[in-house]
């Protein structure tokens, strides 16, 4: 890891502005400023949620065990299964059954390879059970039953120390019992017999949140070992919520039925509950495991009914990139070329729609720093796609006033030359590709119907290839011809964050962007790193979300300064460049620069 010492010493340099090549933890003076100022990590304030890959089965009122990289899933609805599915940090396999099907299960666990499925019901639900069983990363074994059958109880520890809490037997109980991996023992009752509740800690210290008695209650009781004592309510009274924590002064808890279903999350530190990132998909009867710093909520129902839903969790501290003014365009606007031409530092924007018309083919460069005017496309367009570099760059399809056309452009660094039509007219078209000779166009509208025709350029003539599975419009994408991504848009019911990988051949669906939308823009130039930024949702809502793509799952990073939608994009996921999009009821021309570096420079003393 380079650091200030490392690099440079302990001398403190002058600078007339930013000190160039300044690393993490670096301190110099600014003479313009006549300020000290040094480099420091950026981190998140408050945690976020990601997707991850969904169970096979979806279910609700099951059970979890385990870590953030290594789970188990057993048990649940509708009716009760005994699947089991295990975990490894990216997806989930299924693994021997339950050796007796049941939902409203608990578990308890240390990993994918020792855990406890402690009691819930079977015959639909309503005939309590005292099973418990044992996992060897293998298969279960039944082994010694709890004292008191029940039902949607909590449960927390490891599999040769837990805890069983709380659930339904004919009414709410607050019945507690203790295992010490030969047998349960009938200890201390709760202050509230409660059911559907989370739990999160260990056998000695643990965390019973929540749940229904009559009615749902945000009451939370602490464990020491030998007690339960009331500590401070949840702020969001749900029922059938997950919790992860490792013990009764560091925990998450998640989702429920409040009703409706709720995201809501919430993180203690001992004291109290502090409301932080609502998950992507409100749930109710869900599961989860894990610590407050990295957790999972899986499975559980949706307004859809039963969900195999996964998503990741990563608490505050976690490095984040973040965006920064940059220089303004010369003319606001919007719908320029989406899919970026060159990088963050030599970027162009082509065509767009500007306040004063509905479009134009004004093409602009930026140099780091600021745009100037430089030579236009020969066909005034808004809503068409690009790719390439300063020097050998591509703008194709698009709206050319009477609508959607084929028309190709291609730059040499200097001019634009009319190349080779495309096939199939479109508009709001997203792309991909490395340069003036190699490129992918995707989706788009035609005037009529939304799209998901591929077409693909190489260097004279577009040929069309497979279609995306999702038509639509108003899409994102960045990577190559042979390995692409496309993410967002329209489709005829609403605005989608469906995310499709390209692999020279054809389509594949892929984990869903965390906040669907409509015209966000990207950046990457690669099918498993990439930014979406920006865009729209119903009721002409603009974006400020950031998410970033790691080939497998969306996670949401750093906010835009200014929520926006059909923005210009180019640049990859450690510098991007982010302009113009309409941001109210006219257009604007602020730039921003996305920098992963993880570094925010700050002034430590003015004169």
């Amino acid at each position: 890891m380079s650091t200030y010492k490392k690099e440079v010493g302990t001398a403190v340099q002058n600078a007339a502005g930013t000190l160039s090549g300044v690393v993490e933890g670096q301190l110099w003076y600014d003479s313009t400023a006549a300020s000290f100022k040094y480099q420091y990590p950026n981190v998140t304030s408050a945690g976020s949620w990601s997707t991850g890959n969904p169970l096979n089965t979806a279910r609700f009122a099951l059970a979890s065990a385990g870590t953030y990289t290594s789970a188990l899933a057993f048990g649940g609805g509708p009716g009760q299964t005994a699947v089991t599915e295990s975990y490894d940090g990216t997806s989930w396999t299924e693994v021997n059954d339950l050796n007796t099907a049941r939902q409203g299960v608990s578990g308890a666990g240390a990993d994918n390879t020792s855990a406890l499925a402690v009691a819930g019901a079977n015959v639909g639900g309503s005939n309590n059970l005292a099973n418990v069983e044992s996992w060897n990363g293998t298969s279960w074994t039944e082994i010694t039953d709890i004292n008191t059958a029940r039902r949607i109880g909590a449960a927390t520890g490891i599999q040769t120390a837990a805890l069983f809490f709380a659930g339904y037997t004919t009414t709410p109980t607050g019945l507690t019992e203790s295992w010490n991996g030969s047998a349960w023992t009938e200890v201390n009752d709760m202050n509230t017999a409660r059911y559907a509740l989370a739990g999160a800690g260990t056998q000695p210290s643990s965390l019973a949140i929540s749940g229904v008695t009559t009615v749902r209650v945000a009451v939370t009781e602490s464990w020491n070992g030998t007690s339960w004592t009331e500590v401070n309510d949840v702020n969001t009274v749900r029922a059938g919520l997950g919790g992860a924590g490792t013990d009764n002064t560091s925990a998450l808890v998640f989702g429920g039925d409040v009703p409706p279903f709720t995201g809501a999350t919430e993180s203690w530190d001992g004291t109290s509950w502090t409301e932080t990132s609502d998950m992507s998909t409100a749930r109710g009867q869900t599961t989860g495991t894990g610590t407050k710093a990295a957790a999972l909520v899986i499975g559980g129902e949706d307004p859809g009914g039963a969900t195999g839903a996964t998503e990741e969790w990563l608490g505050p501290g976690q490095p984040i990139g973040g965006w920064s003014t940059g220089g303004n365009l010369n003319t606001a606007r919007k719908a320029m070329a989406m899919s970026g031409i060159g990088t963050q530092t030599t970027a162009l924007c082509v065509g767009g729609q500007p306040n004063s018309s509905p479009n134009t083919a004004n093409v602009e460069s930026y140099n780091g720093t600021s745009w100037s005017e430089t030579t236009d496309i020969n066909t005034a367009r808004n809503s068409s796609a690009s790719t390439g570099t300063s020097t050998s760059g591509l703008v194709f399809f698009g709206n050319d006033g009477p609508g959607a056309c084929v028309l190709n452009e291609s730059w040499n660094g200097t001019s634009w030359t009319e190349v080779a039509d495309g096939n199939t007219a479109r508009r709001t078209v997203a792309g991909a590709g490395t340069d003036n000779t190699s490129a992918l166009a995707f989706g788009g509208y035609t005037g009529t119907v939304r799209t998901g025709a591929t077409e693909s350029w190489n260097g004279s003539a577009w040929t069309e290839l497979n279609d995306l599975n999702t038509a639509r419009n108003s899409i994102a994408g960045t990577g190559t011809v042979p390995a692409a991504l496309a993410f967002g848009g329209s489709t005829p019911t609403a605005p989608t964050g469906a995310t499709e990988l390209w692999n020279g051949t054809s389509w594949t669906e892929v984990n869903d962007l965390n906040t669907s939308r409509r015209d966000p823009s990207g950046s990457g130039g690669s099918s498993t790193s990439a930014l979406a930024f920006g865009g729209e949702t119903p009721g002409d809502t603009r974006r400020a979300e950031t998410e970033e793509w790691n080939g497998s799952n969306w996670t949401e990073v750093a906010d835009l300064s200014t929520a926006r939608q059909q923005l210009g994009g180019v640049g990859t996921t450690s510098a991007t460049l982010g302009f113009g999009g309409q941001d109210g009821p006219t257009f604007t021309a602020a730039t921003e620069e996305w920098s992963s570096s993880s570094n925010t420079v700050k002034t430590i003393t003015t004169s």
